[in-house]
């Protein structure tokens, strides 16, 4: 083998030794977390209930916080999770989903390389930007934020922009409805890829279809499919935008009528941090291409918009879907300066990969940064199982695997493989009830007092007898 060839073929070797290594590293740091007790019912363990019926006959099935089983539609419109009930089969455990997740996101890794390799004619500077995507805070906060469909938008949304970039239809459609299968709002920012598609590429009848089919699906979505199975209502999240309108038509109507008010609310001071902390880490190379980087618009608003703290947070998933377009106009951006500048391509992937390294320090989720000045220690040490974890693992060993349980946040992720599992203080039907009193819900939220009052309730109830109390761990059994 020539030296030429060598040189070509080492990056390559690297991106898949760097996927490889992210996809083990970060399916170990997930794994772990579950076995610390650092997921909740809310969101995983809703999840793997519903992957669990799915491999059961139930399709998507889930116990809402009322006790009542409905479809995970009712919530979201990822149908996406029914892929994972065959998989179920194979490893019934919630560590599928959390390995998955780390696999796939890892994998948004080689469409930024085959993308950057094409715009910058530099293998070394495809290598920066794949490495670039890897570093980036919010990919690696979102591959541990527990398990969520809309993660694997990312990768998809990824796939979709290189095959779109490279005229490949089929295959974009395929990516793109994988990536639409995920959450409702997803295929606005496919209509984005069209609206760049059909600007930039100058394909205006593909790329308008294509930004048409985003915005349809959509909007089905949003004003069928969850209405369908939620009783003919709206998405309960739409609370999340009582400032704004309170609905689409709402937020929509209020953007037009008094739209300084739209923007004081999505600008405010955790508005304007929030999209420093995405932007800045990519060396804002995106200014470069703007309109890939616009696609992001629909989610950024559904984000900068909503009084739920969580989403205007790169520790969260909702970052998942703003992800690729970001880093697409970057790598897109990049190329744009290497075909003026062909002798700084490689130079640029690197400072991309060193600019992302350097936020990554600050802001990233690598447990290793907090043994160094200034480094990232945010949940640096959720991956540690514990003593007090050991004995929680062992009290719910004890709970029956069909029992219908009610279990505080914390236990409820290690009981969802089950038909019905009730958030405490909920008992309706359960035969059980798992509570960790160290770390005290009630329903889905962090609430010590109301979580108490609900506990010496149930220590007075005759039918209810403790079985097992230990560092804090109780299990009750219903014996009447």
């Amino acid at each position: 083998m020539s030296p030429p060839q060598r040189r070509v073929q080492r990056p390559a070797l690297l991106l898949w030794a760097a996927i490889a290594s992210y996809a083990v590293a970060f399916s170990a740091l997930s794994i772990l977390r579950q076995r610390a007790f650092n997921t909740g019912r809310f969101d995983l363990g809703n999840m793997v209930q519903a992957v669990w019926a799915t491999a059961h006959g139930h399709p998507l099935r889930v116990t809402d916080l009322h006790g009542e089983q409905i479809s995970r539609l009712a919530a979201h419109a990822d149908p996406v999770l029914a892929l994972y009930g065959p998989l179920w089969w194979i490893w019934p455990s919630p560590s599928l989903l959390l390995a998955s997740q780390s696999a796939l996101v890892a994998l948004g890794a080689l469409p930024v390389f085959w993308l950057a390799r094409k715009h910058l004619a530099s293998e070394r500077g495809a290598l920066g930007f794949a490495l670039a995507y890897l570093l980036y805070p919010p990919v690696q906060w979102l591959t541990l934020n527990e398990f969520h469909p809309v993660a694997l938008a990312c990768p998809f949304l990824l796939f979709a922009l290189w095959y779109l970039d490279e005229d490949r239809l089929l295959p974009f459609a395929v990516f793109a409805a994988l990536a639409a299968f995920t959450k409702e709002e997803v295929p606005l920012v496919i209509a984005g890829f069209g609206v760049w598609y059909a600007l930039a590429r100058r394909r205006r009848l593909a790329g308008g279809l294509v930004a048409l089919g985003g915005i349809a699906a959509s909007a089905v979505a949003i004003g069928l499919i969850i209405p369908h199975f939620n009783n003919g209502q709206s998405s309960t999240f739409y609370q999340r935008y009582h400032e704004v309108g309170g609905s689409p038509g709402g937020v929509l109507k209020t953007a037009l009528t008094h739209p300084l008010h739209v923007a004081s609310v999505a600008l405010d001071g955790r508005g304007v941090g929030y999209l420093l902390t995405m932007l800045i880490p990519l060396a804002c190379l995106w200014l470069f291409a703007p309109l890939v980087a616009a696609a992001a618009l629909p989610e950024l608003a559904v984000n900068l918009l909503s009084a739920t703290p969580t989403q205007t947070s790169i520790h969260f998933h909702y970052t998942a879907a703003e992800i690729p377009p970001f880093v697409g106009a970057s790598v897109l951006g990049a190329g744009w300066i290497a075909r003026r500048r062909p002798d700084r391509a490689a130079a640029i992937g690197v400072a991309a990969a060193a600019v992302a390294l350097a936020a990554n320090f600050h802001l990233g989720a690598i447990p290793l940064w907090r043994g160094l000045p200034h480094g990232e220690a945010f949940q640096s040490r959720e991956h540690y199982v514990s003593r007090h974890d050991a004995v929680a693992a062992q009290a719910l060993r004890r709970i029956p695997s069909r029992a219908v349980v009610s279990a505080s946040n914390s236990l409820g992720a290690h009981l969802s493989a089950r038909r019905r599992v009730l958030s405490f203080p909920v008992l309706r039907d359960a035969g059980w009830v798992a509570l960790d009193e160290t770390r005290p819900s009630y329903l889905d939220r962090n609430d010590a007092l109301a979580a108490e009052v609900a506990l010496v309730d149930l220590r007075q109830r005759p039918a209810w007898r403790l079985v097992f109390e230990r560092d804090g761990i109780l299990v009750f059994r219903r014996v009447r």
